[in-house]
């Protein structure tokens, strides 16, 4: 057999600012790949290709002593029984990419694709999965010419890592199925030669290496968890704003009350809404009582001495969205940056079985996650709630309806924020049901071999969908409390807050009468998805 470490795999070579090693990638590194191919290439480092082809070498002395070796010259799952011919080990791997190409559902986004092809790359350039130097190149080289398979969503039960998702990966390295390219979607082997690419022919355990492994459900996680970095933020822009449109009580963040429980996460959420009150009181709920009092049965009081759990309990819900993303982060940077197929080959010349494919690290985090989003989700349409209705908002119109003369022709015709309001609900509502952790619903497949597999995939999914509504209740929310500063009046903000509302009226105007609001919404969204303005009027970023 001809065994080729060395074989081109493109007519050109750049030089790279971001190396892939297999252990120092960081997740803001994959975020900034996966929303834009062209502000890092990406490359391998020249001891992650070494490693890569002493693998190489260690497989190919098994072989050629005639060693059983899975997925190699063995056949895969419960058929790891069925011996083969070294000489028949790369058809095998072709069948491999053949039998998993049936996953189902919408494709997954450029942003998952781009993160999936880049943490592939970097979990082979480990070096321990007996893939050539070559083959992960190519894989990067697609990813700097923003060449994306196209992958179903469905498909992966995250046991033997991603099977399905990852094989219209690997076929794309043959130059089979079809990808993303120029803003078209085209057969793999054009766009691979109008790139300037050559495809590659898989030689044993390659199909496994690339398939075998946790990237699809990885890039999901990671994407998800920077997403809910930027709704914790979020909601904190949304508590000091809803706090100051309501007269609400800024004592109820004071930093003692959180020296007493301190949870970092919680301490975080409140240092960080204190900042955006910059010192400034409220006018109304100031917690100042007249003490002359001397009555023997009861007076009632002129404003209550605490606010509701949807504002005084802001940072301890908040809160634990940022400490589920302290461990998640953590869990995910050490997924990202592991040899996590089967099997693998140690230096010593041996060749080890056994279940780094296992998603189950992910499945617990974005479980969690979606939990923590879903929450902070419900909080926010408490807040909603406070402020569109006049038994609650201290004075502020009813929905959020501007102040007409009682004798104008428009009177009476307006509903304002009641139908934000309703779609808030409705997306918080979808939003909580999502949070069904997905980790609890193993199923034994593939013969029983896979008897108890992660879900990992799915959890991530169902947390990229969470994240997904709670930006647009988050949207909802802002653009209604940019509102009711308007009709409180601009000089009750702090300059922090006040920068957040000039921020959002650059995409929402305010609603002088009733008029459609989807398009606000949509804007608002993208703006809280970039997380560009939060960050400029927050001076918060991202935890990932």
């Amino acid at each position: 057999m001809a065994h080729s470490l060395t074989e081109p795999y493109s007519t050109k070579r750049v030089e790279s600012d971001l190396l892939l090693d297999g252990h120092g990638l960081a997740l803001p590194d994959v975020v900034a790949v996966a929303r834009g191919p062209h502000r890092r290439h990406v490359g391998i480092a020249t001891d992650a290709v070494g490693r890569m082809e002493a693998a190489v070498q260690v497989k190919l002395k098994l072989m050629d002593a005639g060693v059983p070796i899975y997925g190699v010259t063995a056949g895969f799952g419960d058929s790891n029984t069925r011996q083969i011919h070294g000489d028949k080990s790369a058809a095998l791997q072709e069948n491999l990419l053949r039998f998993l190409n049936c996953g189902t559902g919408s494709p997954a986004s450029p942003e998952v694709t781009r993160a999936t092809m880049l943490i592939r790359a970097n979990c082979l350039a480990r070096g321990y999965s007996g893939i050539r130097p070559n083959v992960v190149e190519l894989l990067v080289e697609c990813l700097n010419h923003d060449i994306l398979p196209v992958i179903p969503e469905r498909g992966s039960v995250g046991a033997s890592g991603d099977l399905v998702p990852l094989s219209y990966v690997a076929r794309m390295l043959i130059g089979e199925g079809e990808v993303r390219y120029g803003g078209e979607v085209l057969p793999a082997a054009d766009a691979l030669a109008a790139a300037g690419l050559k495809p590659v022919a898989l030689e044993a355990k390659e199909g496994l290496a690339l398939v075998n492994g946790t990237s699809f459900m990885a890039a999901f996680a990671v994407l998800a968890a920077h997403a809910a970095a930027e709704i914790a933020n979020t909601a904190e822009m949304c508590t000091a704003l809803a706090s100051q449109v309501l007269c609400g009580n800024p004592a109820h963040f004071d930093d003692f009350l959180f020296e007493q429980k301190p949870h970092d996460g919680v301490r975080r959420s409140a240092r960080h809404i204190r900042q955006l009150f910059n010192g400034v009181t409220s006018p109304g709920l100031t917690g100042d009582f007249d003490t002359d009092w001397s009555g023997l049965g009861y007076r009632q009081l002129d404003q209550p001495i605490q606010d509701r759990y949807s504002i005084r309990c802001a940072p301890h819900v908040i809160g634990v969205l940022r400490d589920t993303l302290t461990w998640t982060e953590r869990m995910l940077e050490t997924e990202v940056n592991s040899s996590n197929d089967n099997p693998l080959f140690a230096p010593d010349g041996t060749v080890l079985n056994g279940g780094n494919f296992y998603g189950g690290h992910v499945g617990q985090t974005m479980d969690s996650l979606k939990i923590a989003v879903a929450s902070v989700g419900d909080l926010l349409d408490r807040q909603l709630q406070l402020v569109v209705d006049e038994k609650f908002n201290n004075g502020l119109t009813p929905n959020l309806v501007p102040r007409f003369d009682p004798e104008s022709w428009n009177a009476g015709l307006h509903h304002g924020f009641k139908g934000m309001q309703l779609t808030a609900s409705a997306l918080v509502a979808e939003a909580l049901r999502w949070t069904n952790p997905a980790t609890a619903f193993s199923r034994s497949t593939e013969a029983h071999n896979q008897d108890k597999v992660s879900m990992g995939t799915i959890a991530a999914r169902d947390a990229r969908s969470v994240v997904e509504l709670i930006q647009e209740v988050a949207a909802i929310h802002l653009i209604a409390l940019c509102q009711a500063a308007d009709l409180r009046g601009l000089e009750r903000l702090s300059p922090e807050t006040t920068a957040v509302h000039a921020a959002v009226r650059k995409l929402s105007p305010f609603v002088h009468a009733d008029r459609p609001l989807a398009a606000d919404v949509r804007r608002v969204t993208e703006a809280i998805a970039t997380g560009v303005w939060s960050s400029a009027c927050t001076g918060e970023t991202a935890a990932l």
